[in-house]
């Protein structure tokens, strides 16, 4: 009689969610792999990513590219994120997507959104982004793979780490305004975050993006999320959020 092999899925918990969602709104950059035509193999390229406000991958491609193409030929395809530290790159987290994607029509609400958030998040795209061969596409997520370092595999499904609700669209009507007032007048309130509530070290970090759960924030060369202490349940709420956890700060900086 064969012993019964192992199964090595963890079942997923609270800690799993948050490092996927954390690996999915940190990431900068992403490896995308997609179906070649004609030949059905795979082909992966980099590409860069940001999030929809839902938590959904957004990317910006050149249609003359050949995984471009491969998507508008078949949009099946999987995105890899996690990037890699010092000493064993396979010991640090990553989370693997498979994903449909979908291309957003310009001028559209969703393309709107998308590409607001996209160049937030990466603004030398501002280069390019209105050229007319470039395209944003969402990438609708199923299941997800999320190898948290030796021994922590789980599959997670679309709810466990994507939050689309009336909330995601009241967020979006209001996010630019928050973003453009805490960037132009709270940069003191957003280095707090980074460094007392993100352990984040470095300055010229600025909001990117905020969403039900958290929020993003970046600086040159490097991305930093942050939750809040419980999800929003309403956009008005955001602001008597963003001044307690600024108290909070405040209060980590004088015990220091």
């Amino acid at each position: 009689m064969t012993e019964r092999k192992k199964d090595v899925i963890r079942q997923t918990d609270a800690e799993a969610i948050r490092l996927a969602k954390t690996l999915i709104r940190s990431a900068r950059f992403g490896a995308l792999a997609v179906i070649e035509p004609g030949t059905g193999a795979p082909l992966a390229s980099r590409v860069g990513v940001a999030t929809d406000i839902d938590g959904a991958p957004l990317i910006l491609v050149s249609m003359l590219s050949a995984h471009t193409g491969a998507l508008v030929a078949d949009p099946r395809c999987s995105l890899l994120l996690g990037e890699p530290g010092k000493g064993d790159p396979l010991a640090h987290p990553r989370i693997s997507l498979a994903c449909r994607a979908v291309r957003l029509e310009r001028g559209s609400a969703d393309q709107v959104r998308a590409e607001r958030r996209y160049l937030n998040r990466n603004p030398k795209a501002k280069l390019y982004a209105g050229l007319g061969d470039f395209s944003f596409f969402r990438l609708e997520p199923g299941l997800a793979s999320l190898n948290g370092g030796f021994g922590k595999a789980y599959l997670l499904d679309r709810d466990d780490f994507i939050t689309g609700s009336a909330l995601a669209e009241e967020l979006a009507c209001s996010e630019q305004a928050a973003l453009d007032h805490m960037n132009a007048d709270h940069r003191d309130a957003i280095a707090l975050y980074a460094r007392h509530l993100g352990g984040a070290a470095g300055d010229g970090w600025t909001v990117t993006g905020f969403d039900a759960d958290g929020m993003d924030l970046a600086a040159p060369d490097a991305t930093c999320r942050i939750f809040f202490p419980q999800p929003l349940q309403a956009a008005r709420e955001l602001r008597s959020v963003l001044v307690e956890m600024a108290k909070t700060g405040r209060a980590a900086e004088q015990e220091r």
